[in-house]
This record gives C-alpha cells, structure tokens and sequence, in this order.
C-alpha cells in the first residue's frame, strides 16, 4: 500500500468510494449519489503543493482517498484547510483512513498549513475516534443542522493546530 497525488483518472475510483458512503448516512451530507462530470471543478481545484487529493492504492486498486479543501475561501484562513477521508467498503477497518491521516498531519507544514479541521456527524463515531487518536478536540457543535433522510443530526468541528 502506498499514498500518491490522485490524478484524473483516479476521478472514477474515487467517486465510486465516495458514493460508497452515501447510503449509510454517516460520513457525509449528500444524499443522492454524484457523477464524475460533478467533480471535475472540485478535483481541478485542488493542488498537490497547496490542496492535494491523496489516494491510497495497492495492486493498481484505490483502497481511499484524502483531500484537503480551503478553508472559508478567505485570504486570512490561508493555513487552515478542512480535510475529508473516504475508504472503500472493502477495506474499511485496515488502517487506511489511519495512514492517510498520518500523512496529512505529518505533511501539513509543507503545504503552509497549521490548522486541519474535520467536519465529521456527532453520530459517526469511528471517525471520531480516529480524530482524537490524532490529538484533534472538537472545537465547535452543531445541534440538527443536517437532516438526513428523516433525522436531524448534529455536525462536530473538530480541529488540530499543527506544531
């Protein structure tokens, strides 16, 4: 297993992870799945010097994927970014959101950074705990801001200020 700068055609790999983790209703607030076409804008705004997209693969195969996104949109937050984690089906469990996160932390100096947020639902526990492995406290609450399906859920802003 090893962690590489995602190209385009990662795009479809990708995706499919993502859309993986629609219907379970715990890792992220689309509720229908997106297209590849959807992403091209999102995947051409990142940059592997300032706002990579990281996949993690073996045997030519995408096990998951991490991306760093600007933070607010705003010059001053320049060294804030917020970052997503998504890991196939199959392969949740064997320490890739672990490793892609290890990466991000231990890179985020490199790319400028010095604050890393997740926005992760208060009901997805394993993400959670994934987070506070790393040091990350939550830094805001939410209560009910999404509704999903027919529940309202609460998002955690957690944080990590990079030393």
């Amino acid at each position: 297993m090893y962690i590489r700068d995602a190209v385009e055609a990662d795009l479809s790999a990708i995706v499919s992870i993502y859309n993986a983790s629609i219907p379970g209703r715990l890792a992220t607030a689309d509720l229908n799945p997106v297209s590849v076409e959807s992403r091209l804008e999102w995947f051409y705004q990142h940059s592997s010097t300032l706002r990579p997209i990281w996949v993690m693969e073996t045997d030519k195969l995408i096990l998951g994927w991490l991306s760093f996104q600007s933070f607010y949109g705003r010059p001053a937050y320049q060294a804030t970014a917020e970052i997503s984690i998504y890991v196939s089906p199959t392969h949740q469990r064997q320490r890739v959101a672990y490793k892609l996160l290890t990466q991000a932390v231990a890179h985020s100096p490199s790319l400028g950074l010095k604050t890393l947020l997740g926005f992760i639902f208060a009901h997805n526990q394993p993400s959670i705990k994934l987070f506070e492995r790393f040091g990350f406290q939550t830094w805001g609450y939410l209560p009910q801001v999404a509704k999903l399906d027919i529940i309202e859920r609460d998002l955690l802003i957690m944080g990590l200020k990079i030393t």
